[in-house]
């Protein structure tokens, strides 16, 4: 299962930790992905994947 938002596609991303030593050591930024049911007709959903941000922008397009 790809962690990638089915709407915006986005996807993890690659950084560093930073401790307080600055001893840099790699590590993952992950999207905030929610499962969703979106209503696309007339009584037929389809389940998304969408990141929190995508899911705001659709909540601000049904109002």
């Amino acid at each position: 299962m790809a962690r990638r938002c089915d709407l915006t596609g986005k996807q993890p991303s690659s950084g560093n930790n930073r401790p307080f030593s600055l001893k840099a050591t790699r590590r993952r930024f992950l999207p905030n992905l929610q499962k969703r049911r979106v209503l696309i007709g007339p009584g037929q959903y389809i389940t998304l994947k969408v990141s929190a941000k995508a899911l705001k922008t659709l909540c601000k397009d049904l109002v």
